[in-house]
Parts: C-alpha cells; structure tokens; sequence
C-alpha cells in the first residue's frame, strides 16, 4: 500500500475545508432567507427532501400494519378526528385551499386528491416533521387512533363532499381516549376569555357581565370584590357635616356603621374606639353641664 504524505492529505482536505468554511460563512451572514414566503433553493430542496423520504421511508418499513385497515368501524372514527384536527391544512373534499394551507412552507400534501401509503400515514401522524407545520399527534393520541386516521386516509381521496359529511356525522366526532381539545361556541358578541385567562387563579375573581344603564362607575376586579366591608356609595340628608365614611381595614364588632344624622347635627366623630382587655381603664371626662341632660338631637344609628 502505497505511503500517504502529507502532502496528499493536504491536497485532499483543502476542498472539504474550503466547502465547510463558505457554509459556515453562509450561515453567518444570514444570507439564507429562511422566511416561509420564499421557497428554497433548489440544492437546499432536494436535499431536505431526500432526508425526509429516506427517513420515513427507513421508519415505516418496520412497522406491523393491522390486516384490518378496511374495517368499516376504523374509517369511520378516523374520520372524526381527521375532520376536527387536519381539514384546515389537508382539506376535505370539494374544499377550496385555507389561509393556513396557503401559508405553509413546505406546502402540505391535499390529502383529499392523494393517498398515502398506510404504514407511511400512521408514522408522520405519530411522530411528525421537523421544521414543518405537522405536529406529532402520537403525544395525546394512542396507536389504535392513529391506525384509524390511517384507515380513513386510503378512503378519503374516492370520497366526494356529500359522502365526506356523511361519514364524519356518523364517526362520532373528536374522540381518541382523552386529551382531545373540546371547541366550543360563544353567544354572538360574547368575547373569549380563555387564552388570556389560562393559568390565572380563578377563584373569586370578577366574571365578564354586563350592568343595568345607569350603573354608577366601580371596580369589578378581584381585590375590589375581596374589601367586602368597604364603604357602600350612599347618600347623606342636606346639611350632614363633612365626615369620612371609609372603613378601616382591621374592624371591630362594636365599630359605628354606616348611619345618617338628623339635619344640624354638629361634628362630632362616630368611631367607637377599640379597647383591649388589658387596657388601662381611663375615667370618662366630664360632660358639661348643658349636655348633660339631653343633647336635644336624636341619632339614628
């Protein structure tokens, strides 16, 4: 075997390190245009489509396909879930493309006008695709649901709208044994409070309602419905002497409460003062004389 110097080596890493440096520098710069709206570039292409072919290609070849795939029972609950999970990207039949099919790069496959090889179905469905729109169903679904859907996709492209519909009515709808995401409907102007709402706590907090005209402005948060012993709006008789009706955080039962006064009523302060047991016992002050008696007003409390 003839000696190797390093001369030759040198010769034959040059082009490899060269290749790897304009890459690198590629990269880098941001040259590539990795936007959804501009397709690759045709190597770029071919070569990620090569990837994906030989990958599912390798994965599917191991797989076990039922021998009862044209069970009437499968097409059919497949054909709710396909119809509540892949129809805004897959389309059905007689369906004009979608905003989202419409948007994705690279273009998901029409579903409705090519079948797909059963075995290759049930592991995209499973597992997904890197860098593509296709999540991987098999995270909330079992394999017996994703054979279904895999069922219904050698069916779904002889099928036309009316017998589309027609099927999915009698699949029975959403259904793969837990973690399916119920929709649900708003009356017509009702907003959807939910995404901004997850995570929150919901206990006590205030709900989305409406209030009769005329509803004097308040506050409908939490922390505001929590100060139950707050000061209620109100109104005093004329001439009630300037006096503040908030209450204080930390109450006691022989506390005033909320009370009207006769007209003319001097000031004076209604807070009952809170004595501990153990306080000092202080003696009343004298009351003057003229008051002794009657102060001559009356109090409603």
């Amino acid at each position: 075997m003839p000696f190797v110097t390093r001369k030759t080596l040198l010769i034959l890493s040059t082009p490899i390190v060269t290749t790897l440096v304009l890459i690198a520098g590629i990269v880098w710069s941001g040259a590539y245009n990795i936007g959804a709206d501009d397709p690759h570039w045709r190597p770029t292409h071919a070569l990620l489509e090569t990837v994906r072919h030989r990958s599912i290609d390798v994965r599917a070849s191991r797989l076990q396909v039922p021998a009862d795939l044209d069970d009437p029972a499968r097409i059919r609950q497949g054909a709710g879930n396909y119809d509540a999970m892949c129809t805004g990207c897959h389309l059905t039949p007689g369906m004009g493309e979608t905003e989202m099919s419409k948007g994705l790069y690279p273009a998901p496959p029409d579903l409705t006008k090519e079948r797909v090889d059963a075995a290759h179905a049930f592991w995209v469905i499973k597992h997904g695709i890197k860098a593509s729109a296709m999540p991987a169903w098999g995270k909330s679904m079992d394999d017996a649901y994703i054979w279904n859907m895999a069922a219904f996709l050698q069916q779904l492209p002889k099928l036309n709208a009316e017998q589309y519909q027609t099927l999915v009515a009698s699949s029975g709808g959403h259904s793969h044994g837990g973690g399916e995401t119920k929709p649900h409907d708003h009356a017509e102007g009702e907003a959807d409070y939910h995404g901004a709402m997850e995570g929150m706590p919901m206990n006590n907090e205030a709900k989305p309602h409406s209030h009769a005209p005329g509803t004097p402005s308040h506050d409908d948060t939490p922390q505001a419905e929590s100060q139950a012993k707050e000061s209620k709006p109100h109104a005093h008789p004329p001439g009630t002497p300037p006096h503040d009706d908030a209450r204080k955080p930390a109450v006691a039962a022989t506390e005033s409460k909320p009370h009207t006064h006769a007209p003319g009523t001097p000031p004076h302060n209604d807070a009952t003062p809170v004595k501990s047991a153990t306080s000092e016992k202080t003696s009343p002050e004298p009351v003057p004389a003229e008051q002794d008696a009657h102060d001559h007003h009356d109090h409603q409390h």
